[in-house]
């Protein structure tokens, strides 16, 4: 674990009081006749002890890119999203999972389905970046995080690379009613990602994480909105489902190709290819 040490204002002013008050009974001290006469003291003395902190060197800086700006909590700076947990320094927010580079035809069937449920008063932002999740995110000491990747490593060692596809959508929200989700739910290659699930689990019990969902409905999420919209938007999830099952005359079918599962801690990612 990174350790830095950080005084509070109110150390640094203890600290800079009683070495200011050391060094003038010092020079009082030294500057004193032994005649008893009174001698000028010298106040400029007080000068030379620095009250503020020194700015902290930016290479030393650079070695510490975990660390966020208190700001970051702020939901006004992340589209009005709210932290599940409270940002905390040395906590790494981490989650292991599957990337989708999507294609050119995923991309503008999403933009229909954007502007669909926009009719509906809903304004769905779309995801910066789309991927199929494995495990909830946890919170990692920054410790851990080496143990706990070689852990991972270890688990998935012999496992096979598979291909999945996606189709069907659904609508999803996160535990704390804060966050609605248009998912695209996987219909294909279950079975291997549970077994997949299974070995991820083995090391989250290792380190008491929480563990994936019992039941868990594998998706790739699409698009979000503030607040808990689940109801509004199943009432007219069908509608967008048609864009799918019509897109330019044909069922569009989400296809991913699972070589490579990845694990993001912070501002880390750690890759682990499979097996063919």
């Amino acid at each position: 674990m990174l350790v830095g040490y950080s005084s509070s204002s109110e150390e640094e002013s203890e600290v800079t009081t009683d070495t200011n008050t050391s060094l003038s009974r010092k020079y009082q001290e030294e500057d004193d006749g032994d005649d008893g006469c009174p001698v000028r003291k010298k106040a400029k003395m007080k000068q030379l002890v620095p009250k503020t902190r020194l700015p902290v060197p930016g290479d030393l800086l650079a070695m510490y890119p975990e660390e966020e700006d208190p700001q970051t909590d702020d939901s006004s700076l992340h589209g009005g999203r709210i932290r599940s947990f409270k940002h905390e320094r040395g906590n790494w927010a981490t989650y292991v999972y599957f990337p989708y580079n999507p294609e050119e035809e995923f991309l503008e069937l999403l933009d229909e389905l954007l502007s669909a449920a926009g009719a509906h008063g809903v304004a769905l932002k779309p995801q910066e970046e789309f991927h199929l999740t494995l495990s909830q995110t946890v919170v990692l000491r920054h410790h851990w995080i080496q143990p706990f990747i070689q852990s991972l490593r270890t688990g998935l060692a012999h496992c096979k690379r598979l291909a999945c596809s996606a189709g069907k959508l659904k609508v999803y929200c996160n535990a704390e009613k804060t966050r609605t989700f248009l998912g695209m739910e996987v219909l294909t290659g279950q079975d291997q990602l549970l077994d997949l699930v299974r070995a991820v689990d083995r090391t989250m019990t290792e380190y008491r994480l929480d563990t994936f969902y019992k039941a868990p409905s594998f998706h790739i999420s699409l698009a979000w909105c503030v607040g808990d919209f689940t109801a509004p938007m199943e009432e007219w999830i069908q509608e967008l489902q048609s864009l799918v099952d019509h897109h330019e005359e044909g069922v569009f079918t989400l296809r991913l190709d699972c070589a490579e599962l990845r694990c993001r801690t912070g501002n880390k990612t750690f890759r682990f290819p499979l097996e063919s």
